[in-house]
């Protein structure tokens, strides 16, 4: 049967409107039970297991990745390796949760009496109260899916979503319970891209040293003027005789002193911006775009915590070292 462009975006759309109806209702889901699990997992001195198989297997192994991406050690043990061999890796002190739609998979029970032998807990998170599996878990949590998004009933559409969603709400909850960090995030993710730039520190990316433009309070117009020039970035800092900044110059107030006539052997310090907004060398990179988009300008003095100029930074560093 053929269909136009508007049946196959209508199908699509309807598709996502029922996986999106199924996560809604999964809240429903989420109550003491879910908070005794929450903090079952927290507690556990062993490690999470997850298992399942087909596509439950493929959920059960995503989430075990973001368990242990977020500092909660976890592993995925496929059930149909677990009889040959695999069970080997389950200590008492684990936690094993099991993800299976019916609870019925063959590959599942089993396994269920070897692992209660070895003694760790047993989860389950499945779409059906009255299997063996649900009858001996510790925790049992019903996700109550009404209707797969495939027209046929058959594949595993809707319930794999929810189940995804709820994995991601459990792993995400435990996080937040230990108060894991983004400095934590990134210790577990040093090879990737992936919030790498989001730890920099200003100082990281600062320019230091004789980078800084930089002239004193006695010097002129003109001398600022150069100063600019040989380093490039379009303001100068201004400090006193102590070597504290007090003011800094930019391109703008120098279009703003030739606009009042001022003239290049003038004082700095009639011209220049005073209590300039500045950062702190051990803040977050992050926080000089914040300041940035707050405050209108795209150039900054970095002061260390005993207010001493310690470097400059502008935009572009910013982009040069995809911060944004």
């Amino acid at each position: 049967m053929k269909k136009n462009s508007q049946q196959i975006i209508d199908f699509a759309q309807n598709i996502l409107s029922i996986e999106a109806e199924e996560i809604n209702n999964a809240k429903s889901t989420i109550d003491e039970k879910f908070v005794e699990l929450a903090k079952l997992i927290l507690s556990c001195r062993g490690r999470i297991v997850l298992s399942g198989m087909g596509k439950s297997g493929h959920i059960a192994r995503k989430i075990a990745s973001t368990f242990s991406s977020t500092g909660t050690a976890a592993f995925f043990m496929h059930p149909g390796e677990a009889s040959h061999g695999d069970l080997g890796m389950i200590q008492r002190e684990d936690i094993v949760i099991f993800f299976s739609n019916s609870g019925k998979s063959d590959e599942l029970t089993a396994i269920i009496p070897n692992i209660k032998r070895i003694g760790a807990k047993i989860i389950s998170i499945t779409n059906n109260n009255a299997s063996f599996l649900t009858s001996q878990s510790d925790i049992h949590i019903n996700l109550n899916v009404k209707k797969e998004a495939c027209p046929l009933g058959l594949a595993p559409t809707a319930s794999s979503t929810v189940a995804l969603a709820f994995g991601d709400a459990l792993a995400l909850s435990v996080l937040d319970l230990k108060e894991f960090t983004a400095e934590d995030f990134i210790r577990s993710h040093p090879g990737g891209n992936l919030g790498k730039n989001i730890l920099l520190k200003v100082s990281d990316i600062m320019r230091k040293g004789k980078e800084i433009p930089i002239i004193s309070t006695s010097q002129s117009i003109g001398d600022a003027i150069k100063e600019i020039s040989n380093k490039l970035l379009g303001f100068t800092a201004v400090v006193n005789k102590n070597g504290q900044p007090i003011g800094i110059f930019t391109d703008g107030d120098l279009r703003r002193a030739l606009l009042k006539n001022y003239s290049l052997t003038d004082s700095i310090e009639d011209v220049m911006t005073k209590k300039p907004i500045t950062l702190i060398d051990n803040q977050l990179a992050i926080d000089a775009i914040n300041k940035m988009e707050d405050s209108k300008i795209n150039s900054f003095l970095v002061l260390n915590i005993k207010g001493d100029l310690v470097g400059v930074i502008n935009l572009q560093d910013l982009l040069k070292s995809k911060v944004i």
